[in-house]
C-alpha cells in the first residue's frame, strides 16, 4: 500500500508539472506569434535584386540554370521557355511553381527546385545620423528600426526628435508588396519610393506604426537637432542642440559660463531666418542680477560674449557646415543580420 501511494503521489506530481510545462509553452508560442511572424510564408527567402539564384530541373542538366536578376526583376538569361519569369520580391517555393506550369508545357510532370545559393551581393540597408555607432547593414533576416537602434548603441544627445526613412524604389520586398509580387508578374506596384518620418517620442511609447521594418536598401536618418553656437568669451566655446526651449543665459550656463576676458555686459545674438538677418543685444549681468528678460534662442542662433581687448563684431562669424555627404556611407562598417 505504501509503495501505491508513492506512486500516486509522484504520478499527480508529474501530472500537474506536465501542466505547467504544456501552459508555458502555450503562453510562449502566443508571446512569439506577438513579437515575430511565425507563418511559414512570412519567414519564407524572398528573392532580391543581387541574389545567386539556382533553377534545377530534377532528373535533367538540360534545363538547368543559374544566374541573376535583370534590372526589371526578371531572371536574366533564362531562355528555357519562352515567357521570361519574373523573380523579384518571390519566394523559391512560388518561383519553383510559375517556372514548373511554363515547363509543363513542353515536359511530362517535371519538377523544379529552385534555391537562393548567395544573398551577399544585396543593397545594404544604411544607419547614420545621431547614432552611437553609425553601419551600414546586409539584412538576412526580418529585422525591426528599434532592434537596428539597439546594435548601433542607440541614439545620441545630438538626437533631435525625428527620424527618417528613405527607401528607394524597386530594391527591396516590404511586407504589402509581397502578396501583389505572387500574383502579377510585375513590379509591386507599392514598391516604389517612399520617404516616412518617425517621431522618437512614438517609437519610444511603442506605437507599431513607428517601429517600421527595415529592408535592404533602406537608408535610416536618426536626424540631430538644429545647433545653436556659444563663442567668444565662455569658458568652453561650443555647440549645443536646440531641442527644446532653451534661454540665453542657461545657454552660456552651460558652456561654462563667462570667462574672466569674457563681457558678460555685452552679449550679442546673431540670428537669421528666411533670409534676413538680426542683431540681438543682451546683459547677462541684468538678467542675472534684476530679473531683466532672458531672451529664447532659436535654432542656428550664434550667441558671442564680448571679450577684453576685442573689438566687437558687426556681422555674423562664418561657421563651418559640413552638411550630408552621401559617400560617408559606402565607408561605414558592414555588419550582417542573419
Amino acid at each position: 500500500m505504501a509503495v501505491w501511494r508513492n506512486f500516486v503521489k509522484y504520478k499527480g506530481f508529474y501530472f500537474i508539472f506536465f501542466v505547467i510545462f504544456c501552459v508555458l509553452i502555450g503562453s510562449f508560442n502566443a508571446f512569439s506569434q506577438i513579437l515575430f511572424d511565425t507563418r511559414p510564408e512570412a519567414n519564407a527567402a524572398r528573392i532580391h535584386f543581387g541574389d545567386l539564384i539556382d533553377v534545377d530541373v530534377i532528373g535533367s542538366f538540360e534545363y538547368d540554370w543559374r544566374g541573376t536578376l535583370t534590372p526589371e526583376g526578371f531572371l536574366d538569361g533564362f531562355d528555357k521557355i519562352e515567357e521570361p519569369v519574373y523573380a523579384l520580391c518571390r519566394t523559391e517555393d512560388q518561383l519553383a511553381s510559375s517556372i514548373t506550369a511554363e515547363f509543363a508545357k513542353t515536359l511530362r510532370d517535371p519538377k523544379v527546385a529552385v534555391r537562393i545559393l548567395d544573398r551577399s551581393n544585396r543593397a545594404a540597408a544604411y544607419l547614420d545620423g545621431a547614432v552611437k555607432i553609425p553601419q551600414r547593414f546586409q539584412i538576412r533576416r526580418p529585422i525591426r528600426l528599434n532592434e537596428l537602434l539597439i546594435i548601433s548603441g542607440g541614439i545620441t544627445d545630438q538626437a533631435g526628435g525625428n527620424i527618417n526613412v528613405f527607401r528607394p524604389r524597386n530594391v527591396s520586398c516590404s511586407s504589402n508588396s509581397e502578396s501583389t509580387a505572387i500574383s502579377e508578374e510585375k513590379a509591386p506596384q507599392d514598391n516604389d519610393l517612399q520617404t516616412s518620418l518617425i517621431t522618437i517620442k512614438d517609437l519610444l511609447s511603442g506605437k507599431p506604426e513607428a517601429n517600421p521594418q527595415i529592408f535592404s536598401g533602406d537608408i535610416v536618418t536618426v536626424l540631430a537637432a538644429a545647433p545653436i553656437y556659444l563663442i567668444g568669451g565662455v569658458n568652453v566655446p561650443k555647440q549645443i542642440s536646440s531641442r527644446s526651449q532653451i534661454t540665453l543665459s542657461r545657454a552660456v550656463a552651460s558652456a561654462g559660463g563667462v570667462s574672466k576676458q569674457g563681457i558678460e555686459e555685452q552679449v550679442t545674438i546673431f540670428r537669421r531666418e528666411g533670409g534676413e538677418s538680426t542683431v540681438i543685444t543682451a546683459d547677462l549681468k541684468k538678467i542675472n542680477d534684476d530679473g531683466a528678460d532672458d531672451p529664447l534662442l532659436k535654432a542656428f542662433d550664434i550667441i558671442e560674449v564680448a571679450e577684453k581687448g576685442r573689438q566687437k563684431r558687426r556681422f555674423p562669424p562664418v561657421v563651418e557646415n559640413r552638411g550630408y555627404v552621401s559617400s560617408v556611407l559606402a565607408k561605414l562598417p558592414l555588419r550582417i543580420i542573419d
